[in-house]
Parts: structure tokens; sequence; C-alpha cells
């Protein structure tokens, strides 16, 4: 038997709490009424454990606790799946918060888990008893004052970790209804039981389910959730914010949807919440921060259904009318926005299902590629087939507008257009109105500022000087094509001045020119 829980046995434990997991997983996911019967809290808990597992994998053998146990809880907080997969990764960082400095007896082995299921409980916006939060607590409340040594501590914690889910049927309506106990304590009990196994080495390779303390006559199948009862998505994601931004998320997510939780610290979180309105929760994130890793699930039997138009589409992010006419020319749907702003993830969701039901996003802008993401997600959760190009810039998206050919696979179109994309250089120039800091240098109000690929390539103090320096950098010998889009700012002849120097010396590259009526940018290159 183990006297201290060592870096050695935590690897241990997280691989063999992963593998049973997996092994009950089916098991468990049949368990899942609460609070929606979708069925995958056992799948989601065995993610969220081998996420864990794979973490401590990548770490040197002679790692410390330290090192360990902050692997251990990052790799829970980044992998954790579903309700009851970011309650348990807060509860393993509540672990590592006490065992990371101790040296891992069972009296630190007690506190770890007292800590564990005060910040799990802190996590959830509305705790309800008969959950995996009652089986934490009285998991903790048998083991707070113990002095005993470290197996006895991790014995304790499993066995009533056990006794605590059955009870959990009497504690919670839906249970009973259904004759089961909670999934996700079932899960988690899984999970103390392989601490147990791996610190007194008695490991059977057997996984039960406890049945409920009392007989109950479970209810046809369907009564513990109406059709149409409850909110209609699922929304996950990490989000990189500051602690006052995620408590004022914490206020309008509680106000959209329910099963509110919100775990991490240290500037970076995993949210989870059940809404009707998927986008409203995705764009409060990003008021508040960087969300990334957004996951969209539709909640079955929430009966909530978008009419989609059928065939393949195209949506295209354009700023200014004049460039949305020209990818309206070409065949998109076009979404609006703001010059420096991204559009709202609404419309572009709108645009998508307008599109048809197989269809390709071309955001055109780095900020803009999130919600495009997020837009996706969604549209996938109702059956819709979705691509997001990444593309950067308008002309990259014209670029891949070009070749895009409804009459392909929709996977061989996206690739097609994506390789157009990609093979499309942007660059644009810009007139500062103040003094900015730029790898090319200080800029003053009134330098002319010219860009390639994204990065500041020079300051000049003549506009067509600059675009001509620009358009040089950027044409090769093996270029073809140059796209001038003019600005609604541009003063005039400005990419007539371009064209023609390109006509006199690159005869052999063709030159498209459009009125793109953009804002802020008086001239946006692409060459292919």
């Amino acid at each position: 038997m183990l006297q201290v829980l060592d870096p050695l046995a935590v690897r241990r434990w997280s691989r063999l709490a992963a593998e049973t997991l997996g092994k009950a997983r089916e098991e468990i996911d049949a368990l899942n009424v609460f609070p929606v019967p979708d069925g995958d809290t056992g799948t989601n808990l065995h993610l969220t454990m081998l996420s864990a597992a794979e973490a401590l994998d990548g770490l040197p053998d002679d790692a410390g606790a330290e090192a360990t146990w902050r692997a251990f809880a990052q790799g829970a907080l980044l992998g954790a799946r579903g309700n009851s997969g970011v309650i348990v990764s807060q509860a393993l960082r509540g672990l590592a918060e006490v065992l990371r400095e101790a040296e891992g007896r069972g009296a630190d082995l007690g506190r770890g888990l007292v800590r564990a299921a005060e910040l799990a409980r802190a996590a959830v916006s509305r705790p309800v008893e008969g959950t995996i939060l009652s089986v934490l607590a009285a998991v903790a409340a048998a083991v707070r004052d113990g002095r005993e040594d470290l197996a006895s501590v991790a014995r304790r914690a499993a066995g009533e970790a056990r006794s605590a889910l059955r009870r959990t049927t009497e504690q919670l309506d839906v249970l009973a209804r259904g004759g089961v106990v909670d999934a996700g304590g079932a899960g988690l009990t899984i999970i103390l039981e392989s601490l147990a196994a791996v610190v007194t080495d008695s490991y059977t390779g057997r996984v039960d389910i406890p049945a409920p303390a009392h007989r109950i006559v479970p209810e046809p199948p369907g009564e513990a959730r109406e059709s149409g009862e409850g909110p209609g998505y699922e929304v996950m994601y990490l989000l990189d914010a500051g602690e006052e931004e995620v408590a004022a998320l914490r206020g309008e997510l509680d106000a959209l949807g329910d099963s509110l939780v919100v775990v991490g610290g240290d500037g970076l979180w995993n949210v989870h919440v059940h809404v009707d309105d998927a986008g409203a929760a995705i764009e409060a994130a990003m008021r508040r921060g960087r969300p990334h890793r957004i996951r969209v699930t539709y909640l079955v039997g929430s009966g909530r259904t978008h009419p989609v138009a059928r065939g393949r589409g195209v949506v295209a992010v354009a700023a200014g009318p004049a460039l949305a006419a020209v990818f309206e020319e070409a065949g998109a749907v076009v979404v609006r926005r703001e010059p420096g702003s991204s559009p709202p993830l609404a419309a572009v969701l709108a645009a998508v299902r307008e599109a048809g039901s197989e269809v390709v996003v071309l955001p055109n802008d780095s900020d803009t590629r999130e919600v495009a993401a997020a837009a996706a997600e969604i549209a996938r959760e109702e059956g819709l087939v979705v691509g997001v190009i990444p593309t950067r810039a308008s002309v990259q998206g014209l670029s891949a507008l070009a070749v895009h050919d409804p009459l392909r696979r929709f996977d061989d179109d996206v690739v097609a257009m994506t390789e157009a994309a990609a093979h499309t250089r942007h660059g644009h120039v810009w007139v500062a109105d103040r003094e900015v800091m730029t790898s090319a240098g200080l800029t003053a109000p009134g330098d002319v500022l010219g860009v390639v690929d994204g990065d500041a390539a020079l300051i000049g103090t003549d506009l067509a000087a600059t675009a001509l320096e620009v358009v040089r950098r950027m044409v090769s010998s093996s270029s073809e094509l140059v796209t001038l889009l003019e600005g609604a700012d541009a003063p005039e002849g400005l990419a007539r001045a371009v064209q023609d120097h390109l006509a006199g010396t690159r005869p052999d590259v063709e030159v498209v020119r459009y009125e793109g009526g953009q804002g802020g940018y008086p001239l946006l290159i692409g060459v292919e």
C-alpha cells in the first residue's frame, strides 16, 4: 500500500480512471436523465479523464508534484466535456491546489477532497441536490476531520461516494421517476474507486454501478422530460478572460439559460451552459474575452427547428456596400459588417441557413473567423453541412469564390476554395490618423502604411507611391492575376495608376479592378 500519493501514483490513477470510465461509459450513459436525457455523461467523463491522463503522459518521467498536479488539472480543464465533465475538472483543480504543495499523505488527501467539493459547488450557478455535487459533499464530510493513513482515507472516500450515489435517487425526483442513480455521481464514484485501487493495489477489473438505495418502479420512457421542454442547445467553450469579466459573463449566461457551470482560473476558463439562443451565449463570451474551442450540441427533445434552404451556397462577409455588391454578383449570400468590427453571430447564422444545406463561409477578416466558426457549429447541430475557409482578406474571399463549383463534391469544393485563398497574397495601404508603432517603425498622422500579408512592410508619405511599392513587393515572377479593390475614400485614379503601372512593367499579369467601397483602406490588393 502507498503511504503517499506521489507523482507516479497520480499518473497511474489518471490512466486507470480513464480506462475504467471507458469500460463503464455505455452503462453510465444509460443513467443520464438529468439535467437533460441526452445519454452522454459516461462518454463525457471518459473523455475528460482521458484528456487529464494524456496531459500527464506528456510530462518528463521525473516531473515533481507541482508540475504533475498542475498538468492533471489543466488537462482535465482543457478536455472537459458536458456538465459533469466540467464539474469533475473543477474538483481535480481543488485537489491540485492542496496536493501540489503537500506530501500526499492521508490528511492531505482529505483536505484536497474538501477543497474539491467547495470549488465544484461554487462553479455551478444553481446547485441541485441529488447530483455529483451531493456525492462530492458527502465524500468531503466523511474525510474532513480524518487523521488516517492514505489508504484509509482513499477507501473511506470511495465507500462514501458509493453510498451517497445510492441516495441520489431519493434526492432528485427525475431520478426517482427513472429508477436510476445520478450519472455524474456514478462517474465520480468510479474515479474515486480507481484512486483507492491505486493506493491499495487492489484493482479487480470489475465495474459495478450501484442500484438505488430503495427499489423504485421506473416511469415509462420519455416522461422525465416532455418534448419541447428545456433549452435547445448545450454550449461549451474555453475562454481567455479575467475574473471580473467572467463574473459579468456568469450573470449574462444565467439569465439566458440553465445548467451553467464556469470553472478554471488564471485567465483560462471552461464554460458550460444550456440555452435556447446559442448565438447569444457565444456573443456574450466575445464581449468579455476570447472564446475558443466552441462546441454547440443540439439537445434531443428540445423541439427546436429552423427552416433552411436546400442546395449548395456560399456566405461572404463584406465591409461596405460596393464590396458587398461584388460578392453578391459572384453568387454569395452577403453579411455586412462595419469597418473595424465583426458582424453579429445571429446575422452570420441566418445567412448560413438562407444559403443552403451545404454552405461554405468566407469570413474575409481575421477577427470575424471566430464568429464564422461559432455560427458553423450551431448550423451543424441543425443538420447543415458547413465549412469555414480561413480567409483573412476580401481579396482572398474573391479568389475562393472564383473557383467555387456547386457541382463538385462538397469536400472537394472546400479544398479547391481553400487552396485558392491560400495562394492569394493580400495587402493594403492605410493613411495613419494617429501615432502607431508597427514592425516597419513609428507612423505619424498623415503617414502612409503599406501592409503585406498582414505585416507592416513600409511607411511612406505618398499614397500612390506606397501602393506601387506594396504591389512591387507582392508580385513575383509566377504571379498571374492582381485584384485591386478601391476604397470609399481613395483619391480619384489611385487604382487606375497601379493598373497602368503594371501594364507597363508586367504586361503578362492580368489586372482586375473593382470599386470596393470599403472604409479605412484606400486600396486592397490581392495577388495570385
